[in-house]
């Protein structure tokens, strides 16, 4: 399910509060911050961030025995972790190399933040 937001101009605001009112210029931001919260939405998703982030880094050989799941799955829920941000990773090899990328997640607290004030 998608909820798109768009932009209405009415001639009067529902409020005097102008503020809290959705702007176009923070449509952006607002994707980036859905995207986040869709790759966190998935159970496995947030193990495998917890896992990581136990760690410096972790490889992904480490990854696939622990959750009992195939190896094309556990790499298909780290791209969507990298798509996000939440997730770095670097090959070496045949193994990649995944770290948790800290500066995204407390993105994700700040957004959460902004949402809740």
């Amino acid at each position: 399910m998608t909820i798109e937001l768009r932009e209405t101009a009415p001639a009067n605001p529902c409020c005097e509060i102008e503020a809290e009112h959705v702007h176009s210029e923070d449509s952006e931001g607002l994707q980036q911050a859905a995207a986040t919260f869709k790759a966190l939405s998935d159970p496995t998703r947030l193990r495998i961030l917890k896992a990581i982030s136990g760690t410096d880094e972790l490889c992904e050989c480490n990854i696939v025995p622990t959750f009992g799941l195939s190896q094309p799955t556990i790499s298909y829920h780290l791209k969507i972790l990298r798509e996000a941000g939440l997730v770095r990773s670097e090959r070496r090899g045949q193994w990649v190399y995944h770290r948790l990328n800290e500066k995204a997640l407390f993105g994700v607290v700040r957004n959460l933040t902004e949402i809740a004030e």
